[in-house]
Formats: C-alpha cells, structure tokens, sequence
C-alpha cells in the first residue's frame, strides 16, 4: 500500500457521503443504506486485489522480516485459543454429538448416524462456528490493533520508511488466520466427535466405538476433506480482509476504533455466512 492506496478508498468510502443527513422518506433511507453497502463491496473487493497483487508479487520479499509475524499471528490465531476450543469441543459434543446418537439409537436408525455427523459437524458446524469465534476473538484485535496504528500516524510511518504496509502489516494476518482456523477446525471436530460418543456412551447407547467410527468414515469422501480446506481457508482470508479493511484502509480517529471494531465484526458475519452459502451450493452440485 503506496500512499494512494489509502487515498483510493477513501474516495470510495467518503466520510462526507457518510455523514451527510439522513433523508426524510423511508425510500430514500433505504436507497442511502443500499448505495453505502455497494461502497463498502467495492472498497472491500479493491482491498483484496491489492492484497493479493501484494502476496503474490511480495512473496519472497523480507522473508526474515515476514516469517516472525507469521508465526506470530498463527500463534495467536491458533496456538492461543486451543483452551477454549476444547471447552468448545466438549460443549458441542454434549449439546449436538450425543443427543443425535442418543436419538437415532432410540429411533432405530443409527444408519444414519455416520452421513449425520458429516453433514452436521464437518460441513457446517464445525468451520463456521469456528470462523466465528476466530472473527470475534482475533478479528476483533485486528480492527483495534490497525485502527489505532492508523490513527496515531504509525502506517505512514511505515510509508515514509519505505515499507509496505499491505505486506508488513495485513499478510501475515491472512496467513496466520487461515492457518489457525484450519487447524482449530481440525481440532473442534475431531474433540466434538470423540466426546459425543463419550457423552453417548454414558447414557448407555448401544453402539461400539468401531461401529462409531466406521459410519463417519464410510460417510467422508475426499470431497469432504478437500471442501473443508478450502473453505476454512475462504473463512480466514475473507475475515483478515474485511477486519483489516476497517482497521487499515480508512482514515480514524482514536474515538471511532470501536464504532468500526463492531462494524467489522459484523460484516464479517456476513461474509461468513455468505462464503458458507457459496459452499453449500458446491456441495449439492458435486
């Protein structure tokens, strides 16, 4: 990010559009929130090409320098939260793993029990529960971190040094984010699974652990295993875009970082949901 950069989209995302006056009719409100989000899209899609041509033409650039941060931000994306996606792993495997056993069991049709889980806890469950709670945890820290970097004339600093910012400050966020989710789903999944049976098991359904694991594995395909990359990966770098995109690319002050902390958390939400919907599609089609 050269200088222009954040001159681009602060034209796209002019504060004087932002704080002109509300308009009187309901219609006009409506077109004015719709005409905001158009802005935001684009500014949004402007962000990740220049974040990507930055990747892509930066990539063996400082690798000393980068190689830190990235370990850094996988650490903090990863390695940090592991306490609680263990909690987080027992509590869905209590509340969603073993009453469904519970259930099919009583029901008779524990057949089904392996397509369930699949559907359930590694399609869907599983990455996007922890998209959100990465965004909340970690995307959260990005607005903030940037945001008050932004405000306090540090990204020009970096600028006047002759350091990209782009490559500096937002790549290692989308390597760190992409990697940590991956593997935290990897993780969620995996602990939801075991202690949902374990919970199962203590209320005496009738099912060995063989049986239990054959059904899920007989119900994965390599699609699963390639989608599930995929879309954790999708996960991570659109959440480092979009919260660093609030925190980076717009002009603040010190007492705007939480008004912005709250509107990245929350249009990282729906880009969440979005990205989920995408894949969805992908896998009835395939």
């Amino acid at each position: 990010m050269r200088g222009n950069l954040a001159k681009t989209i602060e034209l796209v995302n002019t504060q004087v559009f932002r704080r002109a006056m509300l308009p009187k009719s309901y219609t006009d409100r409506l077109g004015r929130k719709l005409f905001l989000l158009l802005l935001t899209v684009q500014g949004l899609g402007a962000f990740a090409l220049i974040t990507l041509g930055v990747m892509v033409k930066k990539f063996r650039v400082a690798p000393r320098v980068l190689q830190p941060l990235v370990r850094r931000e996988i650490s903090r994306a990863g390695v940090a939260l592991l306490p609680m996606f263990f909690f987080i792993a027992l509590a869905l495997g209590f509340v969603v793993v073993s009453q469904t056993v519970s259930a099919l069991a009583k029901l008779g049709q524990s057949d089904w029990l392996g397509s369930t889980m699949v559907i359930v806890i590694v399609r869907e469950l599983g990455p996007l529960l922890t998209a959100m709670l990465v965004l909340a945890r970690v995307g959260t820290a990005n607005v903030i971190e940037l945001g008050t970097a932004r405000a306090l004339g540090e990204v020009e600093a970096l600028e006047a040094l002759g350091i990209d910012p782009v490559h500096y400050l937002i790549v290692p966020r989308i390597i760190g984010m992409a990697a940590g989710i991956f593997s935290l789903t990897v993780y969620l999944i995996l602990g939801a699974l075991a202690s949902g049976y374990l919970f199962a098991f203590l209320q005496d359904v009738p099912m060995t652990p063989g049986d239990y694991l054959k059904q899920i594995a007989g119900a994965l395909s390599w699609l699963d295993f390639a989608l599930l990359a995929l879309k954790t990966t999708a996960f991570g770098f659109f959440i480092a875009i979009v919260t660093c995109y609030h925190g980076l690319a717009q002009p603040l002050r010190l007492e705007d970082v939480s008004r912005v902390a709250v509107r990245a958390v929350t249009q990282g939400v729906m880009v969440c949901v979005l990205v989920d919907a995408v894949f969805i599609v992908l896998y009835l089609v395939t």
